[in-house]
């Protein structure tokens, strides 16, 4: 079996386990991404996950116009569509919240976040194939959560009884990936995720180097202020990049 079967297997196996999950208040929607947009998670693996990588990065949860409409994690419509080069059809939740509505690749909303990743990775290595060689990015869950306003919440707004089932089937996840891809760093995108990339190395005692970039997300000040330039350093700094 290849790599990115292995993965695909290691994504269908998590979907399974956080499905049946349920949430309360403050939770009103849910949108398991690796469901209806399947098609375009695995076409994303399918693409550039089919080899071992030097570097893993993990990001958090998925965007409402990244990888909820792509599949993609941080999955920025034009990076995908443009230097990644796939156009997978997506589908669309059951449960859909009238004021995020998925429109796949033909959502013309811009995921700050993934502009920002993917163009510092893009203008690095203007060919995707370049980056996927020795890289790959995945999202720790690929849940989405909204409250009754549409508002996106992080994990940490979700009553903790209910987020733990969903963080011990994402940590088996996580475990089999870097299991998988062999990577020599694990380098998580905001402190969230290097916190769970170090629980997945605690538990199977890796000698992979551990580190973080600053998270691009525009609700970080800092993150506002010439994020590609830090994100640059902090890589260079760890030793990903020279």
């Amino acid at each position: 079996m290849g790599i990115s079967s292995e993965l695909i297997n290691a994504g269908r196996l998590l979907a399974d386990a956080l499905r049946p999950l349920k949430f309360s208040d403050p939770v009103t929607h849910t949108y398991l991404t690796v469901d209806y947009a399947r098609a375009g998670y695995e076409a994303y693996l399918k693409t550039y996950a089919n080899s071992k990588k030097r570097t893993l990065l993990l990001g958090m949860n998925p965007g409402p116009y990244g990888m909820a409409q792509t599949g993609v994690p941080f999955g920025e419509i034009s990076a995908v569509r443009d230097w990644m080069k796939l156009s997978p059809e997506i589908g669309r939740p059951d449960h859909e919240h009238p004021k995020r509505k998925i429109s796949g690749m033909d959502c013309d909303k811009s995921e700050v976040s993934g502009r920002r990743l993917w163009g510092l990775f893009a203008e690095r290595f203007p060919n995707a194939e370049d980056f996927f060689k020795d890289h790959l990015v995945i999202n720790f869950c690929p849940l989405i959560w909204m409250k009754d306003t549409g508002a996106n919440l992080t994990p940490d707004k979700i009553r903790a009884s209910e987020m733990a089932p969903a963080d011990v089937a994402c940590q088996i996840h996580l475990r089999r990936l870097i299991e998988i891809l062999e990577p020599q760093y694990l380098i998580g995108v905001g402190g969230y995720a290097e916190n769970q990339m170090q629980i997945a190395q605690q538990e199977l005692g890796t000698s992979a180097v551990i580190g973080k970039i600053l998270h691009p997300s525009p609700a970080s000040p800092a993150a506002n202020r010439g994020w590609s330039e830090v994100a640059e350093r902090q890589l260079k700094e760890i030793g990903v990049w020279i």
